[in-house]
């Protein structure tokens, strides 16, 4: 039997995480939270739990084991795709995320647009 799967990030402000989150995935912020944790889920119960808890130390390390594929153009290809990435990046850039750069299409690899979190936690927009 499938298990679920709740992606677990260690955080300075779970509060604002679980917010950024929710807009950014179209998620809704879980009551019940508190200074120590948060946490934002897909309505429809499809896609992972998202729980945030507060830890003491920042973050170091310049890049993530992990990251999170926001998949905002599945099955674009070329300009439409870009297009599409360029106005989610600037969608999330206004809740607080940053760009860090742009990888353009490859005979292997469709573009994507690689982006932090507003604590500076790597994911990338395909």
């Amino acid at each position: 039997m499938a298990k679920e799967l709740q992606v677990a990030y260690d955080c300075a402000d779970p509060g604002a995480q679980a917010e950024f989150w929710a807009q950014a995935l179209g998620y809704r912020v879980q009551p019940g939270g508190s200074d120590d944790w948060a946490a934002a889920s897909d309505p429809d119960g499809k896609g992972p739990r998202l729980y945030f808890q507060r830890v003491p130390e920042a973050r170091t390390a310049a890049k993530n084991r992990l990251h999170l594929d926001v998949r905002s153009a599945p099955g674009l290809k070329g300009d439409e795709r870009m297009a599409v990435l360029e106005a989610e990046a600037a969608r999330l850039e206004a809740l607080g995320a940053k760009r860090l750069y742009r990888l353009e299409s490859d005979e292997v690899n469709e573009g994507i647009i690689v982006m932090t979190d507003p604590e500076e936690n790597i994911f990338c927009l395909d």
